[in-house]
């Protein structure tokens, strides 16, 4: 009997035990549309269902610290926690004037010490890991994995960056999309995020990280089966040595054998899935906000958007003038000109007007303190570049001397890396930037992955292959990339691309120059681009002198804000086309644009508010812009909320509009 009782006990305890271990929960968006599975067992797995098709076949996650702890491997649920979040936010310097953020949330809390948190919206899923140990903890790897039931089409980014070709985590993260199968990913090379799936049921999803703090980014490789993807990351540098570019970067030449020590108490970025059935909805997505940190600078109200008049693309070309153009005063005194004449905010001074690699130390022929008196008494601001290193080297010395002189804020570039050192970096001197009131607009940088919310005087970010290649790329298909990143790229956040070509080439017509360059596309494909990219520091690429030749073009530019408080996704098909509206006031924005085919595009205004009329000045594709690019027409013409207008878009064409 005493042993009868004995083996029940046992099967008792090892049936609870087990229990514990392996468990399923399930969690859906506010809509049911999205279902989110988890199974804890051996390892914790996710899946993710819309509306019964397969977005997410049974992926696994888990973190690796030091002395092999790994958690998520044979975790025991201690409990959960389900709630719902209906709440909104306020964005000022953004495409909308504030962001509904509604889902449902579960919490996974499991011994050792950490939980996963689950949050599943109506357009998306995320996950993260948060911790709770007493003592600072060293993370040696995360898993993350993205498994597929299909062979799904995808379009990738992959890393290119010849600066280091033995160590691939030292990138621009510039790169053209590439359309392969899963299976297709290429063998020893990574790509980065975000990146989408295309479902070929009109579903497509976007796969995002959010929130990137004292951390690694996020890079993807293809699996051992080529079914899906894992995770890569860089791991923390112990030694840099000067390289790449004029030897402005850092790059790493020993790496140690963990992503970051870290404090045992916090949480960890989120990996993120966003879900569409329309393109349309992939271009107005707010997750990566969703998921950020709200500011850390309490008055916003110093931090000035806008458009800036930028000499590096054009190679400070101006002519009809009196004096010799270049890295001179008398040149910046000309831009600052065509700046206040124009209402553009800002002058940036690129690279040039220093000494590349010790900013304290002025261009002679540059008079800086004479051209910020001059700036101000013109009412434009200036924004000056440096190079990472430079500035890192004497961070606190540079922002403290140059706010002091009037400086409004700096372009960061050569960044290159998102390991946690760089990532720390990046946050350091948002921080400190923000002490001194000064903006930042970071080139050669990681996507943006939130922290344009933390700290909003960050105005922009690169990480995308900008206007800038068309100086030596002959082969890009550059509208193609243009109807491609507003679906992708530009959900993480702000891109500096930096339109603005007032020379204008057909795709037979196009070659690459330094020191007059063109677009590809049309007039009026610039011209869209204001109202379609995300930029609330935005550029205009040309020079001053270029603009005035084209002033009716510069005037519709100079009208066009960098923020908004709503925006309108009207129609578009990733790489194909898009059309976008953006409200600021009670004025509304439009801009179309198209790859290289020419196409009809509608326009259906019922956005605009009814029972009223409003006056719309219209740029349109010229009849004879498959020939002449820079042709375009322009109109004035009354319309309503009933009205509908079909435009013909040239071969990488456009259309612009302000509605008011």
């Amino acid at each position: 009997m005493k042993k009868s009782l004995t083996i029940l006990l046992f099967l008792f305890f090892l049936n609870i035990s087990f229990s514990q271990k392996k468990k399923d929960f399930t969690v859906k968006s506010p809509n049911g549309k999205i279902e989110v599975k988890i199974n804890v067992d051996d390892k914790i797995s996710w899946t993710i269902l819309h509306e019964k098709d397969v977005i997410l076949a049974p992926s696994e996650m888990s973190m690796t610290l030091d002395e092999n702890i790994v958690l998520g491997k044979n975790a025991v649920v201690l409990n959960s926690k389900k709630e719902t979040v209906n709440t909104s936010f306020e964005t000022p310097l953004y495409k909308k004037k504030s962001v509904q953020n509604n889902y449902n949330q579960l919490t996974l809390n499991f011994k050792n010490d950490f939980s996963i948190e689950y949050r599943v919206f109506d357009d998306g899923a995320a996950y993260r890991f948060i911790t709770k140990k007493k003592k600072d903890i060293t993370v040696k790897s995360e898993e993350v994995v993205l498994n597929f039931d299909q062979d799904y089409n995808t379009l990738m980014p992959y890393v290119r960056d010849l600066r280091n070709p033995k160590d691939q985590f030292i990138s621009s993260f510039e790169s053209h999309y590439e359309n392969k199968k899963i299976s297709e990913f290429k063998k020893d090379t990574l790509a980065f995020l975000p990146f989408l799936i295309d479902y070929k049921n009109h579903k497509k999803a976007v796969f995002l990280e959010a929130n990137l703090e004292n951390y690694a980014g996020l890079f993807v490789t293809n699996n051992k089966n080529n079914s899906g993807f894992e995770s890569r990351f860089s791991k923390y540098p112990l030694k840099e040595t000067n390289g790449g570019f004029n030897y402005l970067n850092k790059l790493i030449t020993e790496r140690a054998d963990y992503l970051v020590k870290t404090k045992g108490t916090r949480s960890f970025p989120w990996r993120a899935i966003v879900i569409s059935e329309n393109d349309t909805d992939l271009a107005n997505n707010d997750m990566v906000q969703k998921l950020a940190e709200p500011s850390k600078i309490k008055d916003v109200s110093w931090i000035k958007p806008g458009k800036v008049a930028w000499d590096w693309w054009n190679d400070w070309n101006i002519y009809n003038i009196d004096f010799k153009a270049g890295i001179n005063t008398q040149t910046y005194k000309y831009y600052i000109d065509f700046a206040s004449k124009n209402q553009v905010e800002y002058v940036v001074l690129d690279e040039g007007w220093s000494v590349e690699t010790d900013i304290m130390k002025h261009n002679p022929n540059v008079d800086l303190e004479a051209l910020i008196a001059y700036a101000k008494e013109k009412k434009v601001g200036i924004i000056l570049w440096s190079s990472w290193m430079a500035l890192n080297n004497n961070i606190d010395c540079v922002f403290e001397n140059y706010a002091k002189l009037g400086i409004k804020g700096f372009k960061v570039d050569f960044i290159d890396r998102d390991d946690a050192k760089m990532v720390n970096s990046v946050y350091d001197i948002a921080q400190k930037a923000a002490n001194h009131k000064l903006l930042l607009d970071f080139h050669g940088m990681y996507k943006p992955t939130g922290i344009q919310r933390t700290y909003p005087n960050i105005l922009n970010f690169e990480g995308v292959k900008g206007l800038e290649n068309n100086k030596w790329t002959p082969n890009d298909d550059v509208p193609l990339y243009d109807c491609t990143i507003p679906f992708i790229r530009m959900m993480a956040g702000p891109m500096d691309y930096t339109p603005g070509a007032m020379r204008n080439a057909t795709k037979s017509e196009f070659k690459p120059s330094h020191s007059t360059p063109m677009s590809q596309g049309t007039r009026c494909h610039q011209l869209a681009l204001y109202t379609i990219f995300e930029a609330p520091l935005q550029m205009m690429a040309d020079s001053p002198t270029a603009y005035m030749k084209e002033q009716e073009s510069t005037d519709f530019i100079a009208k066009v804000p960098t923020t908004f408080d709503e925006t309108a996704s009207l129609d578009g098909e990733v790489g194909k086309y898009i059309s976008i509206a953006r409200r600021k006031g009670s004025t509304w924005y439009l801009g179309a644009i198209t790859n290289w085919d020419s196409r009809d595009i509608t326009i259906d205004f019922s956005f605009l508010e009814k029972g009223k009329k409003f006056q719309a000045e219209i740029f349109s594709d010229g009849l004879n812009a498959d020939k002449a690019a820079t042709d375009y027409k322009r109109e004035i013409i009354t319309v309503d909320s009933t009205t509908k207008l079909m435009y013909r878009l040239a071969s990488g064409g456009g259309l612009a509009m302000i509605i008011q």
